[in-house]
């Protein structure tokens, strides 16, 4: 048996993850070629390392495939029911820093919380005869935010590229989206609510609940947190 970690497999994550374990001691690398998903770790024994996308990583942990796992906090929270019986944050890695917002037209000048939200879905379905459409790819975070918040007259519809997009294309009237700078939203000619966001999300180290792991798994996990001070 070995520590399973897994790790976003390409791109800036992948890159800055590497990074953080190797300032901790643990030097993380790929082999073979960029097709290939498969790694090696130096710098402690018994930690085998399995390259993911940052989307598949959740449902592993909840599966118990691997005991450890790097991913934003926002795709464990959406992929998963009941998420915090199925993981638990070991550390916030301090970047893949992103917001889950909502966003409605810039020319919509009155709305501007969530109270001016309902209003104008409420308004939208007693011209249109249908519910305002608020495009998202984070049904479950994002139904929970405004039920809380209180907004009724809407339908979350399913965005299967670009959100963003999504208004100037007639398929919804307002987005919720992951944003880092808000550089995109801005090019579309959208406004994101004067509201705490939906959630903060960064990247962050989670650790399986429900993973078997024998005592030399417990042991070589209790050496790991250590060389990384949790």
């Amino acid at each position: 048996m070995s520590i399973k970690l897994g790790v976003p497999s390409k791109g800036r994550l992948m890159e800055k993850t590497f990074d953080w374990f190797g300032a901790r001691g643990i030097e993380l690398a790929r082999t073979g070629s960029d097709r290939e998903y498969s790694g090696k770790v130096s710098g402690i024994d018994g930690v085998e390392l399995v390259l993911l996308s940052a989307g598949e990583i959740p449902r592993e942990l909840a599966a118990g495939r691997i005991h450890l796992g790097v991913t934003g906090t926002d795709l464990v929270r959406e992929k998963l029911v009941q998420w915090d019986q199925k993981v638990a944050p070991l550390s916030e890695l301090g970047f893949g820093f992103a917001d889950l917002i909502i966003a409605v037209p810039n020319c919509w000048v009155d709305v501007d919380t969530l109270d001016d939200l309902d209003a104008a879905a409420a308004a939208f379905r007693a011209q249109h005869g249908f519910r305002m459409r608020i495009a998202t790819k984070y049904h479950r975070l994002v139904r929970a935010y405004l039920h809380a918040g209180g907004v009724a007259d809407y339908q979350l519809v399913d965005s299967q590229g670009a959100t963003e997009g999504t208004v100037k294309n007639l398929t919804a009237e307002a987005i919720a989206d992951i944003t880092t700078t808000g550089e995109t939203l801005r090019a579309n000619h959208l406004k994101i609510l004067c509201e705490e966001p939906v959630l903060r999300s960064q990247a962050t180290l989670f650790r399986s609940r429900v993973a078997q792991m024998s005592q030399e798994d417990r042991a070589v996990l209790a050496q790991l947190q250590t060389m990384l001070e949790m």
